[in-house]
């Protein structure tokens, strides 16, 4: 019964992801604004540790805790924990260092080192449409990044190093969804969602000797609050693709362009270059062409499904 109930709700799943995407925006903003006074450690682990009481209470009231809680292979999310937390690391450094719109801007390249990573990583065919989104993108990244390189800044820049600190992130978000692939085959959701928050706090934990400081009032609230508006951003992204399939929901994503704008625009004084939003505009094109590649090849598996497996 709620199988069928899913798949006839799209707007509820589109305000789903609105909605979380809103909020990663702000979590996001919460955790720029506190970057010139605790390191990016201290703030991974505030993120990941205050998002675990919000997860449990969801898992709870879902019923899923025992799902969330057991795992056939602990070290898979060991591995998705060292990854995941590396990116969230340098995402956080980088926010110190960057405008929002734009460190927002670079991260829509996940989408395309993911197909690339692919490829090299489990063997997945790329043809011209998928190739052609793989160029855009590079040329869309190229473009953003290249003021930050270009013009004799050095690593010694913090623009320079907050640019190469975005793209590596984005690329060890890229190896995330390689991995996450490879878990959803023997993990529960719930559990990946979980033991990362988990394995996150307890990783931060290792840049205690790096330099970590005893926040005030104020800045402790602002990070608690990053993990309690992190976790529940999971949670509405996760419940999203209940109401809707991915394929509808992940154009939606790049609402986060918008309210990055705004937020960075009122909170930060920040005003998105046009030579950002001409590199970011190339990176989402990319990106929809993968999107509508996915859903044809989808449309495609779903016929071979129908003939090979007739139901009358």
């Amino acid at each position: 019964m709620s199988g069928s109930l899913t798949s006839h709700r799209p707007g509820l799943a589109i305000l789903l992801k609105l909605s979380a995407i809103f909020l990663f925006t702000v979590m996001a903003a919460l955790v720029k604004a506190v970057s010139d006074d605790v390191p990016p450690g201290e703030a991974v682990f505030f993120r990941s540790f205050f998002a675990i009481p919000v997860i449990l209470v969801w898992l709870i009231l879902r019923r899923e805790l025992r799902y969330g809680l057991i795992t056939r292979y602990p070290r898979m999310h060991i591995l998705r924990g060292l990854i995941g937390t590396t990116a969230m690391g340098m995402t956080f450094a980088g926010l110190g260092l960057l405008p929002l719109p734009e460190v927002t801007a670079i991260g829509y390249a996940a989408p395309i080192f993911t197909v690339i990573l692919a490829a090299v990583m489990l063997g997945e065919r790329i043809r011209m449409i998928r190739i052609t989104a793989v160029l855009l993108g590079i040329v869309g990244v190229l473009i953003m990044i290249w003021p930050r390189l270009g013009d004799g800044a050095g690593l010694e820049d913090a623009a320079t190093t907050g640019a190469l600190l975005i793209l590596g992130a984005t690329m060890f978000r890229a190896l995330v969804q390689i991995h996450i692939r490879k878990m959803v085959q023997t993990e529960h959701t719930a559990a990946i969602t979980f033991y990362f928050s988990a394995t996150a706090s307890v990783l931060s934990l290792l840049t205690i000797p790096f330099g970590w400081v005893m926040p005030s009032v104020h800045i402790a609230t602002l990070m608690i609050l990053s993990g309690l508006i992190g976790g529940v951003a999971q949670i509405l992204v996760t419940s999203s693709y209940r109401f809707g399939p991915a394929s509808m929901l992940a154009p939606y994503d790049y609402a986060s362009m918008l309210f990055s704008i705004i937020i960075g625009y009122f909170w930060f004084s920040e005003v998105p270059t046009v030579v950002m939003l001409i590199g970011a505009a190339l990176v989402i094109l990319g990106n929809v062409l993968v999107i509508w590649r996915e859903h044809q090849l989808g449309l495609e598996r779903s016929k071979a499904r129908s003939v090979s497996d007739p139901k009358g």
